[in-house]
């Protein structure tokens, strides 16, 4: 069975995950735990452990049992109270930290409960914060970071920490290395300015595909292109870069763009080919887009099956 590892967290690993889990590979996702807000944010200050968020979303996506447990899983405290927007996943990893000992632990015994097929492991243990450094001002935690891009030079993270022993075994195995659509500075990135990380893919010969993003991030890829999206990656792959590139080239309603442009501030991300293919990066494009509840998503099994037919060349 091939073997994947996938690198990134939020909506867009999950969506691509829940089409992965559909195809016979063996797939390790490996999780940004960085994330400062919402509930996240609160359990990673009050109990001191690394943000359980991301990691509880990708298990959601990756697991196969009925529908009421996932439900319940995803299902957030609405009253008042201490535990007002907590989902009933992180309580229950915050409280497997405890009683197993760490994030890697707990992760892999709710696997367990969720039947997940696959890894999924955090990229440390530590309670860690993602600081943007500008020319006259630094900008500390994820969300300040994601909301001042355009003044940041340069990514590191509060402090030096060790990245989870397993992820270079799994990246020195694997025969396709994918970053995953998501928040690119706040999501993505945070794993290749890692040594431990820059490291495992120097070595490993994974061709390294990029699943790109379908809208822009406010603050962060405002007017990007498929192109800058990959530019920002290879700045801080090191002595690896992008292979190969899965884009949209489907169409989106001008009712549904102008929404989005309106509303929320995204733009569709243009697939500009022939820069990407300039520097002899593979594209691969189709029409991998659909609109859930008036959202632009990726089709998780379209985008699954180019990934698939991809790997069984």
């Amino acid at each position: 069975m091939k073997k994947i590892v996938i690198f990134g967290g939020g909506t867009g690993l999950s969506c691509v995950l829940s089409g992965l889990k559909l195809f016979p590979v063996d797939v390790t996702a490996v999780i940004a735990v960085s994330d400062d807000g919402s509930s996240t944010g609160v359990l990673k200050e009050e109990l001191d452990i690394p943000a359980v968020g991301d990691v509880g979303k990708v298990l959601l996506a990756m697991a196969n049992v009925d529908d009421d447990f996932i439900r319940l899983m995803g299902y957030r405290f609405e009253k008042d109270g201490t535990l007002h927007n907590h989902p009933v996943r992180n309580i229950l990893l915050a409280a497997l930290i405890d009683l197993k000992g760490n994030l890697t632990e707990a992760s892999k015994y709710m696997s367990k409960l969720l039947q997940v097929k696959g890894t999924v492991l955090p990229l440390t243990e530590e309670k860690v914060e993602l600081v943007g450094h500008g020319d006259l001002v630094d900008f500390f935690g994820e969300e300040a970071v994601s909301e001042n891009v355009k003044d940041i030079k340069s990514l590191t993270y509060d402090h030096s920490f060790k990245v989870n022993p397993e992820i270079a075994g799994k990246v020195e195995e694997a025969d396709l290395i994918i970053l995953s659509p998501g928040s690119l500075y706040t999501s993505i990135l945070p794993h290749l300015i890692t040594d431990d990380v820059r490291d495992a893919l120097a070595k490993t010969s994974a061709p390294i595909m990029y699943i790109s993003n379908l809208v822009s991030q406010p603050g962060e890829t405002d007017g990007y292109t498929v192109r800058d999206h990959v530019d920002a990656l290879n700045f801080y792959l090191g002595e690896r870069s992008v292979d190969v590139v899965i884009a949209n080239d489907g169409q989106v309603s001008m009712e549904v763009s102008d929404v989005y442009r309106e509303k929320e501030q995204k733009t569709v991300v243009r697939l500009d080919r022939q820069e990407i293919e300039m520097d002899d990066i593979e594209v691969i494009a189709g029409d991998i887009i659909k609109i859930e509840d008036g959202s632009i998503r990726h089709d998780e099994l379209k985008t699954a099956y180019l990934v698939f037919s991809y790997l069984m060349r």
